[in-house]
């Protein structure tokens, strides 16, 4: 007997997104929802990350890196998504403090892409 595990539509996928963000585990979110040969794009005037960072593995490291740079988190809000057929978007708003004791407020349209269930592409546009 063998068990075929469903593939999740675009909507499951980014309403999932949308769970998991809120509650800030990015991790969980990566683990589950991405493709091990994802790519991440970030604006160009990004200085902490390169612009394109491909696969699953060096997508997380780059969260890692990200979560070192970040003192505290004051807040967070992230938006219902808009689906169409294999993409979706949400905005995403955070409160942080970094480590060098700046704070800034960063509001961003997170654009993703889903192909065969996961999320094969993320591009961030502030």
């Amino acid at each position: 007997m063998s068990t075929t595990t469903a593939v999740m539509s675009t909507t499951e996928i980014a309403n999932r997104l949308v769970e998991l963000s809120t509650k800030g585990d990015f991790e969980s979110a990566q683990k589950e929802l991405f493709a091990d040969d994802a790519v991440s794009i970030e604006p160009h005037d990004t200085p902490a990350f390169d612009q394109e960072t491909k696969g699953l593995d060096a997508i997380m490291e780059k969260g890692e890196k990200w979560k070192a740079m970040v003192k505290e988190i004051h807040g967070m809000t992230v938006s219902q998504p808009l689906v169409s057929d294999s993409s979706f978007a949400v905005t995403m708003w955070l409160d942080v403090t970094m480590q060098d004791d700046k704070r800034m407020a960063m509001n961003e349209l997170c654009v993703y892409h889903v192909k065969d269930g996961k999320i094969v592409s993320e591009q961030f546009f502030m």
